[in-house]
């Protein structure tokens, strides 16, 4: 499935309804019992204005493993297409740096690798749509987000996901580029010293990844994150394989999913993805136009 981009400058008012829905449901999501009813039922009040795709820009979801590398080529299309990138995981991160009234809550759930549940990233995801509205913000590039069924849910009774993209990557190379990612302490950027060359071997190709080596300045600032340790690792690809992976059915059943096997690092994969996406041409657009 390939995708169609169509990007006009007229805003779209779905943010907001989005904010406002998510803001609403989150007390209802709250009061749910632990077996909660598979149809959900919300605030009959709220109301949606869904836009034409022509008359709002892109409104896409990245799906895929923790560290497969959502965050990397979402914010590169976030860049090329004019669209916030708006990563849960970096709402919980940013959420845990500031001692806020949940940051004890999440950083015991992040050091056990457990998944973060609906109630917060909802919560989480509200103040983020709400601070992007008064910007004036169109469209979304969603990575981390839906990551259940529930979550899934939510967000189709609210507004149109355009298209989901699910990126693939063999889960031994997952576990080692995980185990490889660095962030430096005073710039805040992320980086990998893992140098990855597998051979292909039971039908999977073999692969290559060079380090994403930080510049000399940043070097003796590396750090490793907390919850990048092998057992947690290996404990949040198995969370997600069993909680997160029907999300993929959802979509999939809806016909919006691109499939997306990662045939190495970024100089080889984002060429592919671009392709993929009918945007390679865009690309070498907006680099001419620049």
């Amino acid at each position: 499935m390939a995708a169609t981009l169509t990007r006009l400058s007229k805003p779209s008012s779905s943010l907001s309804h989005f904010r406002r829905f998510i803001s609403s449901s989150s007390a209802a999501i709250a009061s749910e019992t632990t077996n909660p009813p598979s149809s959900l039922t919300f605030n009959n009040t709220t109301t949606l204005s869904r836009k034409d795709p022509k008359d709002r820009n892109v409104q896409w979801v990245f799906l895929g493993c923790p560290g497969v590398g959502k965050g990397t080529y979402a914010s590169r299309l976030s860049s090329l297409l004019g669209v916030p990138h708006i990563a849960t995981g970096d709402l919980v991160r940013e959420e845990l740096a500031s001692s806020g009234p949940l940051s004890h809550q999440l950083t015991e759930i992040v050091n056990q690798g457990k998944l973060v549940s609906d109630e917060i990233i909802i919560s989480l995801l509200s103040k983020r749509l709400e601070v992007g509205e008064t910007k004036g913000e169109s469209g979304f590039i969603l990575d981390g987000f839906p990551r259940t069924i529930r979550q899934a849910e939510i967000l189709e009774g609210v507004t149109d996901i355009d298209l989901v993209v699910n990126l693939k990557l063999r889960e031994d190379v997952l576990l080692e580029k995980c185990l490889g990612r660095r962030i430096c302490s005073e710039c805040g950027k992320n980086f990998n010293v893992a140098s990855i060359n597998v051979k292909g071997e039971n039908g999977n190709p073999g692969m290559s990844m060079a380090p994403l080596l930080p510049p000399s300045h940043c070097m003796s600032k590396l750090i490793t994150r907390s919850d990048d340790t092998e057992t947690v690792v290996t404990e949040r690809l198995r969370i997600y394989n069993e909680k997160s992976q029907p999300v993929e059915e959802f979509y999939r059943s809806r016909g919006k999913i691109l499939e997306f096997d990662l045939p190495g690092g970024i100089p080889v994969s984002w060429p592919k993805l671009l392709e993929a996406l009918n945007l390679d041409d865009y690309e070498e657009k907006q680099s001419a136009a620049a």
